[in-house]
C-alpha cells in the first residue's frame, strides 16, 4: 500500500491531499489567490492530522512541477523538498499539464474528444499548453503559446478538441470553432493521485538536492504602479 502526500501550488488554486494506492483519501483546496506561501504548510498539516498521520507515515511526497506561477511553483517545490528531506522520503514530481489532462480522464461525463489541450493562464493571450491524446498521452512539446483565431486549427479540423484549465476560458472568445469545447479545471490532488502512484511504482524519484520546478519561461520582474510613499 503506497501512501503519498500530494502538493500542487502551480496555479491560483492551492491543493494538497493524501492518496492511498492512487486514490485520494483526504484533500484540501484553497481558491483564494496568492495564498500558497501562507497556507500550503497549514493545509498539509490538516490532511495529515485528518488521517492521523505524519509525513514519516507516507511512502513519498509528490509535487506539481509546472509550468505555472513562478512564485507558486517555488513555494510548492520548496515545501515538498523540505518535507521529503526531513522525513527521509522520496520526492516525486508530475507535470501540471499532465494533471489537467488527467482531470479529463477522471471526469464523470467524458466528451468524445479527438484531442485534449490543457491550458495554464500566462500573460495576456499567452498560455502554457501542449496537445494530448484522448488517453492522456502527450503528443507535442510543452510551450508558451500566444493564442489567436488560427491556433490549433489543424487539430480542430481533425475532430473535437477539449480545451481545459484556467487558460482555456480566456481563449473561448478567440478560438471560435464548432468542434472546440472549453472546460474549467484546476490541477487538484485528486487528479495528481494516479500519476503520482504510477511514478512511485516505476521508481521515478527526483534528486532532492538538484530538483527544480519546470518554469518554462524566465521570471519577469515588474514595477508596481502603486505609490510606495
Amino acid at each position: 500500500m503506497a501512501r503519498i502526500l500530494l502538493i500542487d501550488t502551480s496555479t491560483a488554486v492551492l491543493s494538497v491531499g493524501i492518496s492511498v494506492d492512487g486514490t485520494v483519501v483526504e484533500e484540501r483546496i484553497c481558491t483564494e489567490a496568492r495564498q500558497q506561501a501562507s497556507l500550503t504548510a497549514p493545509l498539509v498539516k490538516e490532511v495529515l492530522d485528518a488521517q492521523c498521520m505524519g509525513v514519516k507515515d507516507c511512502d513519498a511526497v509528490c509535487v506539481g512541477s509546472g509550468p505555472g506561477s513562478y512564485t507558486g511553483l517555488r513555494v510548492g517545490v520548496s515545501t515538498a523538498k523540505g518535507l521529503a528531506f526531513g522525513a527521509g522520503k522520496p520526492l516525486l514530481a508530475v507535470g501540471t499539464l499532465d494533471i489537467l489532462a488527467q482531470s479529463v480522464l477522471c471526469h464523470s461525463e467524458r466528451s468524445e474528444e479527438s484531442y485534449i489541450v490543457p491550458m495554464i493562464d500566462a500573460r495576456r493571450m499567452e498560455v502554457y499548453t501542449a496537445v494530448y491524446s484522448p488517453a492522456g498521452e502527450r503528443l507535442t512539446p510543452i510551450e508558451a503559446k500566444v493564442i489567436d483565431g488560427e491556433s490549433f486549427a489543424d487539430y480542430l479540423s481533425a475532430g473535437p478538441v477539449l480545451f481545459v484549465g484556467d487558460g482555456a476560458l480566456k481563449c473561448r472568445e478567440v478560438i471560435r470553432h464548432p468542434k472546440a469545447e472549453f472546460r474549467e479545471a484546476a490541477p487538484l490532488a485528486r487528479f495528481m493521485a494516479p500519476l503520482a502512484q504510477k511514478a512511485y511504482a516505476e521508481g521515478r524519484f527526483e534528486n532532492l538536492a538538484y530538483f527544480e520546478p519546470f518554469y518554462l519561461k524566465d521570471f519577469v520582474a515588474t514595477v508596481s504602479r502603486k505609490a510606495l510613499w
